[in-house]
């Protein structure tokens, strides 16, 4: 059994001027880390297909994304990962990555019509800008719709452990030892006639 068709999605940045040339225009183009899928991600590449005719997500390796300094141990997932899910995706056409700090060489290559970035990124910031504008195509920062972050689910992941890991653990339930119950007065008549029974016998 080969690999799911959608892993055919993934495609080498190496060559990505011959395989962009075959993706249908207008080409959208968008790029970030994708850690921890969610749906603010899912409804983000959503709006950015819908500006075009096809979508490529360029991925940070997993060098890039640690330069970013979003925190120790990230990125949690590993590219080969990251890429898989984001190929998954129905509105992404393609998915490729970039080890620099930038995803200005990809641009570059490929050539995009439109250019998008989430909505906390003002045009002027979006690298490639400058030059997709300046070949007439259009560049956006797409609002947010879902306040979805992988920071914020880690936080609220480690609160949720801080709780667990500081409420006390019940208690384990006493042994309860069972009281003697007091012989009643028919036992005590019984005991005493058998040891009188036991003292004639000696006697004898």
């Amino acid at each position: 059994m080969g690999p799911p068709a959608f892993e055919r999605k993934i495609l080498a940045p190496g060559e990505v001027a011959r395989w962009s040339a075959r993706l249908p225009r207008p080409l959208v183009f968008t790029n970030g880390v994708f850690d921890i899928l969610h749906r603010g991600h899912a409804t983000y590449l959503a709006r950015a297909r819908a500006l075009g005719a096809a979508l490529l997500v360029a991925v940070n390796g997993d060098a890039s994304a640690r330069r970013l300094g979003k925190g120790p141990g990230r990125p949690l997932n590993a590219l080969a990962d990251r890429l898989a899910l984001v190929a998954a995706l129905e509105p992404v056409d393609a998915v490729t990555w970039f080890d620099e700090d930038t995803p200005a060489a990809l641009i570059a290559a490929c050539r995009p019509e439109v250019l998008v970035k989430g909505g906390d990124w003002p045009v002027e910031r979006i690298v490639g800008a400058r030059e997709v504008l300046a070949r007439g195509g259009a560049v956006h920062s797409i609002p947010f719709e879902h306040q979805r972050s992988t920071t914020a689910l880690l936080e609220r992941i480690e609160a949720l452990g801080r709780e667990s890991r500081a409420s006390p653990s019940p208690r384990p339930r006493a042994a309860t030892r069972r009281t003697p119950r007091p012989a009643s007065g028919s036992r005590r008549k019984g005991r005493a006639a058998r040891k009188r029974a036991r003292g004639k016998a000696r006697s004898r």
